[in-house]
């Protein structure tokens, strides 16, 4: 099933988060300081791989592929034209940002990581998304 597209308000942009920016994840706080709010849980169109990149704490990095990759669970949020450049300015390497292709065919701004980073990195594609590889609290 297809997913309805939406779009964001006048003056805002719709933002893709797979990882710690992610809804009661650390850096959630970054994205409620720049004024987002979430809209929904969607995922990628079946064309990315997700990383474990060896970093403290562990980040996820998103790499979209030519052929093959798999759909991976994002988090969409919309956020004030006027908050993005800051928000993104205070991404460190070698995350960045760029277009992600939803499942539903539209494109967002999103996370990206740059390829060498994940050279090294654990592949998790196959988990679907980074909240399946965290561990359960009880």
């Amino acid at each position: 099933m297809k997913i309805t597209h939406f779009e964001p308000k006048e003056g805002n942009i719709f933002v893709a988060v797979c990882g710690l920016h992610m809804r009661g994840l650390p850096l959630e706080k970054q994205m409620l300081e720049h004024e987002a709010l979430f809209i929904r849980e969607t995922s990628t169109a079946s064309k990315y791989q997700l990383f474990k990149l060896p970093t403290n704490p562990a980040k996820p990095g998103l790499l979209k592929r030519s052929h093959g990759g798999a759909s991976i669970q994002v988090e969409i949020w919309e956020m004030p034209h006027t908050q993005f450049g800051s928000f993104v300015d205070a991404i460190p390497a070698p995350l960045g940002f760029g277009k992600i292709e939803l499942s539903d065919g539209s494109e967002v701004s999103g996370f990206l990581c740059e390829a060498y980073a994940c050279a090294d990195a654990e592949d998790i594609t196959a988990a679907g998304g980074w909240r399946n590889i965290l561990p359960i609290e009880g």
